[in-house]
């Protein structure tokens, strides 16, 4: 329990980075399609995917942690809270930084790709053309009409990759020295204690099941579609 609100608000931050950015950039990726916008946005989408997070945690730990932590002020290790003997515990967000980023960059890269290949798909559809047609400014056309029906793919990769970054920050936990409930769970398999492994694994399903709840939730709100077919 002490370890938990370490990793949701490591999962919560990752998840806002991944969800803010990879939206945008698939919306501008499918407003753009064709040109080099696009082109480069799939190029750092495909490069994201393929970086694993220990990699890129090591990575971003040296860069902006250590050979430019002159001018970031981060540092390449630290948790939550740091203690002091003498003043006590000091909340230090800024060591949040950097392991958010880190498993921030996979799910943004999927979200982006999705949000793109999504958002084309609903920009083809008849009623986006007739929006069109009644003066309605492109704006207006893609970001309340067009993404909101192109967002059930991308929830589901959000709330998926957020049960996933709960589950598993192992490494980057480690990485940065964020107490977690990663650092905690390798810190006992190190110690062969199985009881703490154990619960760490049955709080992980616990939270895959209710963010599965939540995702089917999401659905109903986003799309009124959802919600027609349910109650019918």
């Amino acid at each position: 329990m002490e370890a938990l609100p370490g990793t949701l608000l490591l999962a919560m931050a990752a998840m806002l980075v991944a969800t803010v950015f990879g939206i945008s950039l698939g919306v501008l990726a499918a407003i753009k399609k064709d040109t080099w916008l696009d082109t480069s946005s799939i190029f750092v989408s495909v490069l994201g995917i393929s970086a694993p997070s220990f990699f890129m945690g090591i990575l971003i730990a040296y860069v902006l942690g250590f050979v430019l932590s002159d001018y970031t002020g981060l540092h390449m290790t630290g948790s939550l809270f740091d203690t002091d003997p003498f003043s006590g515990r000091h909340l230090q967000l800024k060591n949040l930084v950097l392991p958010a980023l880190t498993l921030g960059i996979r799910p943004l890269a999927i979200i982006a790709q999705l949000t793109r290949g999504a958002l084309l798909d609903v920009l083809d559809q008849d009623y986006i053309r007739t929006a069109y047609a009644k003066g309605l400014s492109p704006g207006v056309v893609v970001w309340k009409h067009g993404l909101r029906n192109a967002l059930n793919p991308v929830i589901t990769a959000i709330t998926g990759w957020f049960a996933e970054l709960l589950a598993g920050a192992f490494f980057v936990e480690t990485i940065f020295g964020w107490k977690g409930i990663g650092k905690v769970t390798v810190d006992a398999l190190e110690k062969l204690d199985f009881p703490v492994v154990m619960g760490s694994v049955l709080v992980s399903s616990f939270f895959f099941i209710m963010i599965g709840l939540l995702a089917d939730l999401l659905y109903g709100l986003v799309d009124p579609r959802v919600r027609l077919t349910t109650s019918g």
